[in-house]
């Protein structure tokens, strides 16, 4: 059979490839859409051998691809060893079964895999679980490593980030990078955290060293494209994504990607137009707190988790009035309020420039403490809308649904895209924004 396409390492073969031959594999897998659907082939021609060595092979190639239950399967009827109990604590990790990943992590260190790397395995597992108090430990057992792995610090900056220690965080990515220059994971995140942060020039620098590095990083090469286009470097926006697409042509973000930037090529700009909705949202994101209000007022507001004056323009004067010591006064020292910025309660729902869509009920078990304190790194969004959550220090799932569409919408360069897209993202927890109305 034909070898995938630039790739000369067979995992189907005779003798096991090594753990370092079998991370070149999936990096390769997944550097083009044609390799992987190769690599594909290759797996479900031996997903028929019954041999123990066989369903380790091919449960390895199942996680490789992104078939994590599948692979789990595979994995259990494989012979005991340490990458069978290794890629059982991957793929564990990835379907959110953390106490199994951790498990099998343990397993994998007691027959033969090498400590450190078993250490720093948990430290991801216990951070993606959101238990950083025991990444906290388990990293610490590992400090003789500091300024020795460069591992070892990536995983010290990405828990770092997690406990919200910026700074450390990029300390450590750059002391990975002087033990590993070709490190390309902290260098991704390293470019990532300067671009939340607001350091643009440095974020694309170092975009720009990923993708020299490895030009098929997709997702530096999709933020770097976010970056040129809101610079109005359309060209270069669009030679990034291109890129993209001429590995994988069906990328579907690529695809939106690409439709945009070709878009933004043409669009008029109208600046004073654009100033004015500046303005707007500033207004809009005007904190209650900024004005003089009685202390009931101020309690009753606190209550109804109305925060902005976006929140006032989505609620009526019946639905304030019904609240309990809510009375007449404090309803006219609110549009006293209004009044002076020209606006009114319940203008949102009746200005389609200030209208934003309604949210589906809240289902499923969105009061469950674990999940309300997931972190918001784990929904998958784009570079845009992360940085407004970063910007609006939104660090958990429980203070995205405290928050209004009019206070996302009212973040610089946040618009009813990635307002869409941050709602979908919600759903698939069964979450979704607060409501108004």
């Amino acid at each position: 059979m034909e070898q995938t396409a630039e790739l000369q390492i067979n995992l189907f073969r005779e003798q096991m490839p090594s753990m370092e031959e079998i991370r070149m594999l999936s990096h390769l897998v997944h550097s083009s859409e044609i390799n992987q659907l190769r690599f594909a082939e290759q797996v479900e021609q031996n997903l028929n051998s019954t041999s123990a060595v066989a369903s380790l092979e091919a449960g390895i190639g199942l996680f490789i691809l992104g078939r994590y239950r599948e692979a789990i399967a595979k994995l259990q009827k494989g012979p005991d060893g340490k990458e069978k109990f290794l890629y059982l604590g991957f793929a564990c990790r990835r379907i959110r079964k953390y106490d199994e990943a951790i498990q099998n992590l343990q397993r994998a260190k007691e027959s033969g895999a090498e400590a450190l790397n078993v250490s720093l395995e948990k430290v991801a597992t216990y951070r993606h679980a959101g238990n950083l108090e025991a990444a906290a430990k388990e990293i610490k057992s590992c400090s003789n490593f500091q300024n020795v792995s460069a591992e070892y610090h990536y995983q010290l900056a990405r828990l770092r980030e997690a406990e919200g220690l910026y700074d450390d965080a990029v300390t450590n990515y750059k002391k990975a990078l002087e033990l590993a220059p070709t490190h390309q994971r902290s260098l991704f995140h390293l470019a990532y955290r300067c671009d939340l942060s607001g350091y643009e020039d440095q974020a694309i620098e170092y975009y720009k060293q990923v993708v020299a590095g490895s030009p098929t990083y997709v997702s530096a090469l999709l933020n770097l494209a976010v970056l040129y286009e809101d610079r109005g470097e359309f060209e270069k926006a669009s030679a990034c994504v291109d890129k993209v697409l001429e590995s994988h042509p069906n990328h579907p973000r690529a695809v939106l990607f690409y439709k945009d930037v070709e878009s933004s090529k043409t669009m008029f700009y109208d600046e004073e137009r654009e100033k004015k909705r500046s303005r707007k949202n500033q207004i809009l994101e005007t904190p209650i707190s900024d004005f003089e209000l009685s202390v009931r007022s101020r309690n009753c507001l606190r209550k109804m988790n109305i925060r902005t004056l976006g929140d006032l323009l989505n609620i009526t004067e019946a639905e304030l009035l019904s609240y309990k010591n809510f009375g007449e006064t404090s309803l006219r020292e609110i549009k006293a309020i209004l009044d002076q910025k020209s606006l009114r309660l319940g203008q949102a729902l009746e200005d389609k420039q200030l209208q934003v869509e309604t949210t589906p009920e809240r289902v499923g078990t969105a009061e469950d403490k674990g999940l309300m304190n997931r972190s918001v790194d784990d929904i998958q969004m784009s570079v845009r809308a992360r940085k407004c959550l970063q910007k609006l220090n939104l660090r958990t799932l429980g203070e995205l649904t405290r928050t209004t569409d009019a206070e996302l919408l009212g973040c610089k360069n946040f618009g009813v895209t990635s307002l869409n897209e941050i709602k979908k993202a919600l759903t698939t927890y069964g979450l979704s924004l607060r409501s108004l109305e």
